[in-house]
Parts: C-alpha cells; structure tokens; sequence
C-alpha cells in the first residue's frame, strides 16, 4: 500500500500540472471506489480553479477556489497518471485541465476512495480528527514521542502504527527507522529510554525523507504519476531482506508477523 513518501511524491508529482490550473472536465467513470463517490462531486469540481495541493498523512489533498478540498486516498493498488496516451480500463476518474493536460486516477483494485470537504473543516474529518502529528512536522520530537508512549506495554513497532500518534507511517518505514535506531520492534513502548527515542525521531525522519527524494518505494503497483518506479526499495536496510545480512552489524535479518503485518529486523543490533 502506498505509504507517506508514496503520497508525498504523488503531490510533487502532480502540483506542476494541477496547481493554479481550471478543471474543464472532471469524469468519473463509475459509480464508485471502495465506496461510493461523493454526490455531485463532478459538479463541484468542474470549473474549479485548483489552488493549492498538499498532503495529510496517507491523504493526498486538492484545494480548490471555491472552498472545497478534495482527498483522495490510494488504496493498495492507486496511482495517478499524467497524459496517458490512451485510459484503461482501471483509470477510473480523469481529470482534464484548462491547459490541456489530462490526469487519470488509476486502481486496479479499487480499495482507494475520494471525498471532498470544506477547507475550513478539515481537520474535523473523522479520519483526521484524531490523527497525531506530521512525523516530518516540528511537532513530532522526542519530547511528544516519550509523552505518548509513556506507561505503554505495547510493541513500540505497533504504537508507531497507530495514527493517532503520528500520523502516516507505514510498515515499511517503520521497520527501517527501527533498524536505523538499533531498537527491537517488540520493545515495550513505555520502557526506552528518551535518548533512544530521540533517535527513534531523527530516524524516522531520516528514513522518510529519503524515501521521498527516492521517489518512494515501489512495492506491487506503485508508480509515480511520471511513470516512473520509486527506487528507496534498493536502499531497504532489513525490509524485504528476510535471510540476508545486516548492514550494520553482520547478523541475520529476520522476518516475524505480527497482527498480520511482516516485521523484519535484527536480532543482533536491535535490542
């Protein structure tokens, strides 16, 4: 599933192409996603000046000059398209702009979903209403991090997963900041030491921001909305890389489930 540097280069990906540009047509060419679209979502959007893009954890967001913001989500399998040559049979919303230019909103298996929401109201959006912060945001420091996970028992891997800690991290990222910090993904929250979780911190953030000038990871049906793959996967540490040997200490990567979800790590150096 498209992840936080996933939907970050997805942004980039499309702000030259939307940002300041009128909707001339917006198409929806059917009925719904993993849920229905909005009613009269194509009206509002069409002749809509597009007037800002940005991103809230997984959440990709439009804004337009009349109020209104468009989320989209990606699902598993979603990505956008610039000037396709020809649409496809999963290019489900194709969006067309004053300039000429033509986006398509392509999921194969439709697990993704658009809504549309005042601007002002956002943040009263139940699935933003009670998100933690921006892990690339100031907020997100040691100091929120040993406050939220104070007295917790449970696995620090699982607590950084909970959105409403810090919002957007993914599985994938998780376990290599993990790695990066040296600290066991089954470590109980509440029992590391706040200098650990200030490294926690600066790897986390390390870990995203070069996944997004790697243009994300691509993982199954991730593309950019160029075309392009997202190349962070060859510079995984331990995901992926069940078996393998750990580059920072030499040991043996190893793969767990947990609450269905893959964990890899070293036994070794993760402690």
């Amino acid at each position: 599933m498209p992840e936080l540097p996933e939907v970050e280069t997805t942004i980039r990906g499309l702000r030259p192409v939307l940002e300041g540009r009128r909707i001339l047509a917006f198409e929806l060419r059917r009925a719904d996603l993993r849920w229905p679209f909005p009613v009269n979502l194509r009206q509002m959007m069409t002749g809509a000046r597009v007037t800002g893009l940005g991103r809230r954890a997984k959440y990709g967001l439009i804004d337009t000059d009349r109020g209104d913001t468009l989320i989209f989500h990606l699902g598993m399998s979603g990505h956008w398209r610039v000037d396709p040559a020809e649409l496809g049979k999963h290019d489900h919303v194709v969006i067309e702009t004053d300039e000429g230019r033509r986006l398509a909103l392509n999921d194969h298996r439709r697990f993704g979903f658009l809504a549309i929401v005042r601007g002002d109201a956002l943040d009263a959006y139940p699935p933003f209403a009670k998100m933690g912060p921006e892990p690339l945001g100031g907020a997100f420091d040691g100091v929120y991090l040993a406050r939220a996970l104070a007295g917790r028992a449970a696995p620090v891997k699982a607590l950084l997963l909970d959105q409403r800690i810090v919002a957007g991290l993914g599985n994938i990222y998780v376990c290599e900041a993990l790695h990066m910090a040296r600290i066991a993904p089954g470590s109980a929250g509440g029992h590391i030491a706040r200098v650990r979780l200030d490294r926690l911190v600066e790897s986390v953030k390390e870990v995203l921001g070069a996944a997004i000038a790697a243009g994300g990871s691509s993982l199954r049906d991730f593309v950019r909305p160029d075309g392009e793959l997202g190349y962070f996967s060859s510079a995984w540490r331990v995901y992926g890389r069940e078996g393998e040997a750990c580059p920072c200490c030499g040991g043996v990567i190893r793969r767990r489930t947990d609450s269905g979800r893959s964990t890899f790590f070293c036994p070794k150096c993760q402690r």
